[in-house]
């Protein structure tokens, strides 16, 4: 998600200052006034209309459903509420995972509702959501990141104010369950094609300086999604989500728009200090993870750019087990870099050059462990599509690639892209298929991945997306102990719909 301003879909010349809603004037120069068009991104394909309003901005980040709730009921400007319906059906032939003998299937449905009340500067919401899915059986591995039935993802009571003390700045406090969507959303996301959604349960504080900067801070235990069990998800066994109370989630952000020459940057550093669970082991993770990002967001007839560097340290049990109280030293990088081009001609086609490396080495012998761990963050975006595929994941792999995008028309997108995978570390895992050659003999070389992706959105209510992968295998997705006995390419496709109101 590439911007100059965070979380709006805003182009702001930033010779200007921004009028906030209340009428007054943010910055040193009060006679300035505000002089832009409003366009809107593409809102994500799931539930995200709690995302919708900014309070320290006064806008809206996306076009408001036309045909909504809110209007067909009447309601009083100070209260919001919205219904999305997300379904998709999702095909996979062939198989990439440890032991997998077959295809598989999945309807996952998403459902979502959301409501706010508004008091001058205090917030009141909830969202409900209920994730379930039909077509599985027991072979198909289904986890809490398939279902989540009938839970609040978030509750919350919040606090904003677009000129604290007449400060010119703008501050917000949320305290409650809420989800978090932060910078490149590798580390952090609220989640888009998974049918689940990352929640947490604690405060965040969030400073605005107008065009110039913006830091956000939080302290949180996240949400474990229950049950957790195969078996008891496919039964439609309801538990009640609870927060990890022996886990701590906390960070700081910092993001500075155009620093020079159209350039953005973010400096970030987080720290999750994971103890057991009282009802599962968990691997006792201890990070701090560091990094920085510098940015360039795409216009036409103009190159962009994105550089981002992730450092991880601390410590990190040698396995689940109830017995194992074996610490590795944990020490792991990432890194990302992508150069684009969009062209000032009919479809505005963005070509891009790709680069991802997340390193590997999970050794209990040695006592270290290199893998690294993407923590919170979102994959969809740059690895291909998850539900029942998610062949990818930010752990131990080495992939350049090369991605084409294109609008014949407003309400058309599509997007075609071709990555090749190695592993980054020859004797660690294949982390997303459970793959492993301890010995390191096996070519390291996975494959390559081409997928085509197509949207069209109706209107601002009624949304369709498709979408095909191919995995061409290669030596390690063959030959590697435990791979699976047919060694034919695998082929994923889903369509989905989505309905906001």
């Amino acid at each position: 998600m590439m911007r100059r301003k965070s979380f709006t879909g805003v182009t702001v010349n930033h010779t200007l200052s921004l009028i906030v809603a209340s009428g007054f004037c943010m910055g040193a120069n009060n006679a300035i006034q505000a002089a832009e068009k409003k366009t809107y991104t593409k809102p994500p394909f799931a539930a995200f209309s709690s995302q919708m309003s900014d309070p320290l901005l006064g806008s809206d980040k996306y076009e408001k459903p036309v045909w909504n709730l809110h209007d067909t009921l009447n309601l009083p400007k100070w209260l919001s509420l919205s219904v999305e319906q997300r379904t998709r059906y999702e095909t996979m032939d062939g198989s990439f995972k440890a032991g997998g003998k077959g295809g598989d299937q999945q309807i996952p449905l998403q459902t979502d509702v959301f409501l706010e009340a508004r008091f001058n500067h205090l917030r009141a919401g909830a969202e409900f959501l209920d994730a379930r899915q039909f077509g599985s059986d027991s072979g198909s591995g289904i986890n809490n990141t398939h279902v989540d039935e009938a839970d609040f993802i978030q509750g919350y009571l919040a606090w904003a104010d677009q000129n604290v003390a007449y400060s010119g700045l703008g501050a917000e406090v949320i305290v409650g369950r809420q989800s978090l969507n932060f910078g490149s959303r590798r580390l952090i996301a609220r989640n888009a094609m998974r049918n689940t959604i990352n929640s947490f349960d604690g405060i965040r504080l969030r400073l605005l300086d107008y065009n110039n900067w913006q830091f956000n801070a939080f302290v949180t235990k996240p949400v474990g999604r229950y049950p957790n069990n195969s078996a008891q998800l496919l039964d439609g066994f309801h538990s009640f989500d609870e927060p990890e109370y022996q886990t701590w989630f906390s960070g700081g952000f910092l993001e500075k728009y155009d620093i020079a020459w159209g350039i953005n940057a973010e400096l970030y550093l987080y720290h999750l200090d994971e103890g057991d669970r009282n009802r599962s082991q968990t691997a006792n993770r201890r990070y701090f993870t560091p990094g920085m990002r510098f940015y360039m967001k795409p216009a036409k007839g103009a190159f962009d750019f994105q550089t981002e560097t992730i450092g991880q340290f601390g410590t990190v049990r040698s396995s689940t087990a109830a017995s194992n109280s074996t610490d590795l030293d944990h020490s792991a990088w990432y890194q990302h870099l992508d150069v684009g081009y969009t062209f000032d001609i009919p479809w505005s086609p963005r070509l891009a050059l790709e680069y991802d490396y997340a390193s590997g080495d999970h050794d209990p012998n040695d006592r270290k462990d290199q893998r690294f761990d993407t923590l919170y963050g979102a994959r969809r975006f740059e690895f291909g599509a998850t539900g029942i595929y998610g062949a990818f994941a930010r752990s131990n792999i080495n992939t350049p690639g090369l991605r084409l995008t294109a609008a014949p028309r407003s309400d058309v997108q599509l997007g075609l892209s071709h990555r090749l995978y190695w592993l980054a570390e020859d004797k660690d895992s294949w982390t997303s298929a459970n793959l492993r050659d301890t010995t390191g003999r096996t070519d390291n070389f996975i494959g390559q991945q081409l997928e085509l992706t197509a949207r069209w959105d109706f209107n601002s209510s009624l949304n369709f997306e498709t979408g095909w992968a191919h995995l061409f295998k290669d030596t390690f997705a063959k030959e590697t102990t435990n791979a699976p006995t047919n060694k034919d390419d695998v082929n994923y496709v889903y369509v989905q719909s989505m309905l906001r109101f």
